[in-house]
């Protein structure tokens, strides 16, 4: 077996591992608020890292005005709860106006 292959395996025998774990364990291990609430706030900085790097860079340089402006009007658009379609066009509209008029 090569070492790509027994990596990809041992990844997905963790991954099976991980959701096999919720079910097994649900009911039996009592979670403490506190960490709940960590594990909540972990989630939330690590897709505003997601978000941030995503939208503000594009091989390893700054991305240009055009993209953040996007994601910003995207994110008024969804926190408005502004139905999906109507956030991916504004903020597909808005990047493009703005990458039209040279500001990309």
């Amino acid at each position: 077996m090569s070492s790509t292959a027994a990596v990809i395996l041992a990844l997905a025998v963790g991954t099976y591992a991980f959701r096999l774990v919720g079910p097994v364990l649900h009911g039996r291990v009592e979670i403490p608020a506190r960490v709940q609430e960590l594990a909540s706030a972990g989630a939330v900085v690590l897709l505003v890292a997601l978000l941030a790097t995503g939208s503000l860079t594009e091989g390893g340089d700054f991305a240009g005005w055009a993209r953040p402006a996007g994601v910003l009007a995207a994110g008024v658009l969804a926190w408005r709860r502004a139905p999906f379609v109507v956030v991916v066009l504004g903020a597909a509209v808005v990047t493009g106006v703005l990458r039209a008029v040279g500001a990309g």
